[in-house]
């Protein structure tokens, strides 16, 4: 394959322009991520229902996010070489018969611990690939509709954010009513109408592999954060290796300060925030009285906000200073709701706390997004995605098992408070860092195919819900 040859697949014809591709990806991220954040109610209260214990949820938290962060790290390459829609349709596929076969097992009582541990790592594994998939799609379907990167993020931050509102509440429903083994079904046929969606719905040609062939010998770029990096040329049809492509990919990554200060932030903030949802959140509902219901109710309220949040985000965040943006949501998104939750206020109180975080925490990832598409050719999206999420999420698996374990030890409250201050200090000391400057540089010139700049992995910077979405 040459270089040339896997343009059209990602530039649109002269004077045409589709919608359908961008609806495509996003229809199908709404359907897998609303499962998934069914799941993220139902499975945490399975296993805290059954067990009593908040270490053995931490654990289960564990189980799934440790395979997903080590798949995805090294999916990139895997990614550019057979193409993100093939990935994404097989990976979800898979998944959908894990999440099948936990209820199914359930029911005739051959589901153990471990054995739900083993399913549980099966679904994390396969999630993380087709999470990056579907990512990376995002920036073709802009491409090809014609449509300004931060409005194409910003959609995808509010499909994100509609599946966080409906999620919490289909879930904190079919629990009520019908237990957890109910929403864990509703995961797995989510699923599978993920997968036929991108199989299936998308433009003929989309979703092609973009990567660069070998190279006789690698040439040096200067990045625009003042790094360089080795990229692939082309010699006729020798394929690159993996471990050439993985090297390329963190090539890019190391040498940019902005880079290293967004990984070191969102880190620290996401495993913060797989703390909240995972063992937090649920203990507090349990030791309040709110139940599943109350797990819902905020999930919702901060949902709704950020999917408010996310379309302001579509609309205007091109024409806002992104730094100045970025850190005011930063600031709604993180301590608030720690803290409210350590206080004994009404629900109403709680509920307006999680309104405001959500709505700050819309306008996150759309700036991120579209900073991260300006910057990384398209050639290397499978790759600086894929080491750069896994890089930021490296903390989600521990969220879970260290809160567990600091709640079996302390209490709820010390955690919350302690879990708050230090989300206001990471942020607070990553904003005085000068590298965040470099937010607005090559803003609107997204890197098609020429590999000349330097890049930013897309961040997740989840809200209540995000972390077991991926």
């Amino acid at each position: 394959m040459s270089a040339d040859a896997t343009i059209p697949a990602r530039v649109p014809a002269p004077g045409s322009r589709s919608l359908r591709p961008l609806v495509g990806v996003l229809t199908a991220m709404a359907v897998s991520l609303t499962g998934t954040r069914v799941s993220a109610i139902a499975l945490p209260w399975f296993v805290l229902a059954t067990t009593g214990s908040a270490t053995m949820t931490g654990v289960v938290a564990f189980v799934e996010l440790a395979p997903y962060v080590l798949v995805k790290a090294f999916t990139g390459p895997v990614i550019d070489r057979l193409g993100p829609r093939v990935v994404s349709w097989t990976t979800d596929a898979v998944s959908a018969v894990a999440a099948g076969l936990v209820p199914l097992l359930h029911a005739f009582g051959l589901l153990p611990f471990w054995l739900l541990l083993v399913m549980v790592a099966m679904i994390g594994a396969a999630r993380g690939p087709g999470d990056l998939a579907k990512e990376v799609m995002v920036a073709e379907a802009a491409d090809r509709g014609r449509i300004p990167m931060e409005r194409a993020t910003g959609l995808s931050g509010v499909t994100e954010r509609l599946a966080t509102t409906i999620g919490p509440a289909v879930g904190g429903g079919l629990i009520a009513l019908l237990g957890p083994m109910a929403g864990l079904t509703v995961n797995a046929v989510a699923f599978a109408l993920g997968s036929l969606v991108i199989a299936v719905a998308l433009p003929r040609g989309m979703g092609r592999s973009a990567a660069v062939p070998e190279a006789s010998g690698p040439t040096t770029a200067s990045t625009g954060g003042g790094a360089a990096a080795g990229v692939a040329a082309v010699d006729g049809d020798r394929p690159v290796g993996y471990w050439r492509m993985f090297r390329e990919g963190f090539a890019f990554l190391r040498g940019e300060p902005l880079l290293l200060t967004v990984i070191v932030t969102v880190a620290v903030t996401n495993l913060l925030d797989a703390a909240f949802l995972t063992v937090l959140v649920p203990v507090w509902a349990r030791e309040t009285g709110g139940g599943p219901a109350a797990i819902g109710l905020t999930g919702s309220a901060w949902g709704i906000a950020a999917v408010a949040g996310s379309l302001i985000a579509a609309a205007v965040a091109h024409r806002l200073p992104r730094r100045t943006v970025f850190f005011v949501g930063f600031l709604l998104v993180g301590a608030p709701r720690f803290l409210v939750l350590a206080m004994d206020v009404p629900m109403g109180l709680v509920v307006a706390v999680f309104v405001a975080s959500g709505f700050g925490g819309g306008f996150l990832n759309p700036i991120l997004g579209a900073v991260q598409f300006e910057r990384v050719p398209r050639h290397l999206l499978g790759r600086v995605n894929a080491l750069g999420d896994s890089l930021a999420w490296a903390g989600i698996p521990l969220g879970g098992l260290l809160a567990g374990a600091a709640v079996s030890m302390a209490g709820l409250i010390p955690v919350l408070l302690a879990c708050g201050g230090l989300y206001i200090a990471t942020t607070a000391l990553s904003g005085l860092r000068p590298e965040w400057r470099e937010m607005d540089r090559k803003r609107g010139r997204a890197q098609a195919a020429a590999p000349d700049a330097s890049s930013i992995p897309e961040q997740t910077v989840p809200g209540p819900t995000a972390p077991v979405a991926g």
